[in-house]
């Protein structure tokens, strides 16, 4: 019997040699379907740096590239989708955290590649949508299921380093329950140029304004679904443009307010400095992220927080929040500081015993729910 993702431990954390249930690879595990063969690939690795990480995931994704020109020549699209969409999961694990290098680069266009590819015989099509603001173009994927008139709408939010194509199984949910969906990356990353700062909120709006403009799309219905860093953007954007978005799922999401207990404080601090033993590019490049203090993350709050920015009061619209009690780092008071505020019944909130960040061991539960609950809160 092979290998269950439900078979691994849980060890929630950011280490890079272990497969795991809340570990490193949790963005990524629900899309794999061989655990073993994956945890080879791993075995693999002996250190993050480029010269060994993105060739070995790079070989990993070309062989299911492969598999999947093989299945389309012989017309077996439905086989070839699935190997495709495995290359482009193990080209992005590659890419990880972002375009930062040359060879970063390079293994982003398989990774678009693949993607494309594993598309092409999606019905619906992906439409590439282009987001005008500010002088800038940012390239999103627009679904719309076929419809006699027009559908609500869903923007699904991208978190720091997992772009969109990373996120095509959400626009999936989003057209089983009826909504059209623009998948679109954060600012700083993929094919968003817009730096990430509490402003670039606009790129957000822009892309709400994009969908409301669409004849196939009923302005009066959007929403909004982000994860992670996407958590956060995704109620920055509902208290910016409240009267544009019409229900929220936010899935972790960090700050919200500016008061972290000890324990919270002492988790965020330590799992932001076991990101920073890492190191995705070149060796004498800068580490995944900067190592972090207590000051550090009192003065980010202060400028990102959403009660800072008076954000808090002016969410109006029904709100679900999901993420595990464990979570190092997008503490679940965030969860806890909301639901103490606004009307009774329009927030609620589903947190997972003993999971970690996102709750992603719990997707394939969550993720149905959520989509069913956008649609039925529009």
């Amino acid at each position: 019997m092979s290998k269950k993702i439900s078979d691994l431990p849980h060890i929630p954390g950011e280490n890079p040699f272990i497969v795991a249930r809340g570990g490193f690879y949790r963005r990524w595990i629900q899309m794999i379907d061989n655990i073993e063969e994956f945890e080879f690939t791993v075995k693999q690795l002996d250190t993050t740096l480029q010269t060994n990480w993105v060739p070995v995931w790079r070989q990993a994704g070309r062989k299911f590239e492969k598999l999947g020109d093989e299945a389309e020549k012989a017309g077996n699209f439905e086989d070839a989708r699935n190997q495709y969409l495995l290359a482009k999961t193990h080209y992005a694990i590659g890419r990880f955290p972002s375009e930062i290098t040359d060879l970063k680069r390079e293994i982003s266009q398989d990774c678009s590649r693949a993607y494309e590819k594993a598309c092409r015989h999606l019905e619906p099509k992906i439409e590439i949508a282009e987001i005008v603001c500010n002088g800038l173009t940012v390239r999103a994927h627009f679904r719309v299921p076929k419809c006699d008139s027009p559908v609500p709408a869903v923007l699904i939010m991208c978190g720091a380093d997992v772009f969109k194509e990373d996120r095509g199984w959400a626009a999936e949910l989003a057209l089983e329950n009826g909504l059209a969906a623009l998948v679109m990356d954060a600012p700083g990353t993929g094919e968003n140029e817009f730096p990430w700062a509490p402003e670039s909120v606009v790129a957000w709006e822009a892309a709400v304004d994009y969908l409301m403009a669409r004849k196939e799309v009923d302005s009066n219905r959007v929403g909004a679904f982000g994860i992670s860093r996407g958590g956060y953007s995704v109620l920055q954007l509902a208290g910016t443009a409240p009267a544009k978005i019409k229900s929220v799922v936010a899935v972790a999401g960090h700050p919200f307010h500016n008061e972290p207990s000890k324990k919270d404080m002492e988790e965020i601090v330590k799992t932001r400095n076991e990101r920073a033993q890492f190191q995705f590019g070149d060796k004498d490049g800068p580490s995944w992220v900067p190592a972090w203090s207590p000051e550090q993350e009192y003065e980010m709050s202060k400028k990102w927080s959403l009660d800072s920015l008076g954000l808090v009061d002016k969410i109006s619209m029904p709100v679900l929040m999901i993420n595990g009690d464990e979570d190092g780092l997008a503490p679940a008071s965030n969860i806890y500081f909301m639901l103490q505020s606004g009307k009774p019944g329009m927030r609620s909130a589903k947190v997972y015993k003993g999971s970690g960040h996102c709750a992603f061991d719990h997707q394939a539960e969550w993720g149905p729910i959520a989509f069913q609950w956008l649609a039925k809160n529009m």
